[in-house]
C-alpha cells in the first residue's frame, strides 16, 4: 500500500468550510476506484487549525496517476483557498496496521 500524509494549516474560520469541501471532493465508497483505498482527516489537539490527511491507495502505480489527474489539481487549487500557504506532503510506503478497521466503532470529532 502507497500514499501520502498531508499537513497544513487552515485559515482562521474557514475550519467548516474546508471540512465541507472535504466532504465534496473526497468520493464515497462505491466510487473509489483508480486504486484510492482510502482518506482520513485529523485536526491537532494542540491547534485546533491544523490539519492532517492520510490517503491510501492500493501501489504507488495508482497514487502517480492519481497525482496526474487534472481532476486532482483542481481539487487541489480549491483546497489552496482555505489553507494558511502549501501544505506540507510526506509520500509514504505503508508497511504495517495493527489493530481494528477503522470504521469499527469510530466515531468522528
Amino acid at each position: 500500500m502507497y500514499g501520502t500524509i498531508m499537513r497544513a494549516r487552515v485559515k482562521p474560520g474557514k475550519r467548516a468550510e474546508y471540512e465541507k469541501l472535504m466532504r465534496e471532493m473526497v468520493p464515497s465508497a462505491e466510487d473509489y476506484g483508480n486504486g484510492m483505498h482510502s482518506v482520513e482527516a485529523a485536526w491537532e489537539d494542540k491547534d485546533p487549525d491544523r490539519l492532517v490527511v492520510i490517503v491510501h491507495f492500493k501501489d504507488r502505480e495508482s497514487y502517480v496517476a492519481n497525482a496526474e489527474r487534472s481532476e486532482t489539481d483542481q481539487q487541489y487549487q480549491q483546497q489552496l483557498e482555505y489553507l494558511d500557504g502549501e501544505p506540507e506532503w510526506i509520500d509514504v510506503n505503508f508497511a504495517n496496521y495493527i489493530g481494528k478497521p477503522l470504521g469499527e466503532g469510530v466515531t468522528s470529532g
